[in-house]
């Protein structure tokens, strides 16, 4: 992309929010957490060309935000789960149900950009969320005694007839991710496979996305917390 194109991304972003000093280290940290997201101008995903290819300026920002929000709000308020293991005896499927819990918009004042890069077709931004004293609260149980560490990667479809969109997709790989970091937790911890388990999940920090065979793959680290085992005995 021209130097038109990069000095009309990064102006696009000033006017909504301030760019601040460049600081690119990803995770949490007591006041702030930090993470960077990549957005293609040119995304072709699960045999789908995407809409608006190829994207422009302002599409390609926005993206950039819509993501940033997703994966702050990810990591600051998570999801409620409710997830059936399955059992193939049984003729039952795995399931996994998440409730998000809370969720940042675009428009927040404590959502900084702190820096942009246009390479090899792609927008990369960089971002901070400054957290209230209440919010550090809330980060703060997330890293209390009761919490799991677990890491997975998800995926998205290899096909799909209809193209759901660019986000669908990633969040379908994200979901991927909980579900196979839930079943790996479970494995590690639970010598009986268990009915239903609930509890509660969140992003440790921003997934890393890439392309395998055309659909996403979503590598995420989460923090979970279990509140019920149900066993088959039960029923």
């Amino acid at each position: 992309m021209n130097r038109k194109g990069i000095t009309s991304i990064f102006f696009l972003f000033l006017i909504v929010f301030p760019i601040f000093a460049q600081v690119h280290e990803q995770g949490a940290y007591q006041y702030a957490i930090r993470g960077d997201v990549y957005v293609d101008f040119e995304p072709i995903y699960s045999g789908h060309i995407d809409e608006n290819y190829p994207l422009d300026n302002q599409t390609a920002a926005r993206r950039a935000l819509e993501e940033i929000t997703l994966f702050f709000s990810s990591m600051i308020y998570g999801w409620a789960f409710h997830y059936e293991p399955g059992e193939r005896a049984r003729q039952t499927g795995e399931i996994l149900e998440l409730e998000p819990l809370g969720s940042i918009q675009s428009g927040d004042p404590a959502l900084r950009i702190t820096d942009t890069l246009i390479a090899d077709m792609r927008l990369r931004v960089w971002a901070d969320y400054h957290l209230s004293d209440a919010l550090q609260r809330r980060m703060q149980v997330w890293s209390s005694g009761s919490i799991r560490n677990a890491q997975a990667t998800g995926f998205s479809p290899f096909y799909i007839e209809s193209y759901p969109g660019w986000i669908a997709l990633k969040r379908t790989a994200l979901e991927d991710a909980a579900k196979s970091a839930i079943r790996n937790m479970l494995r590690g911890s639970e010598r009986n496979r268990p009915k239903e388990v609930k509890g509660f999940i969140c992003l440790a920090s921003f997934p890393r996305y890439y392309i395998d065979a055309g659909r996403w793959a979503a590598a995420s680290r989460f923090r979970l917390q279990v509140t019920e085992i149900v066993p088959f005995a039960v029923y």
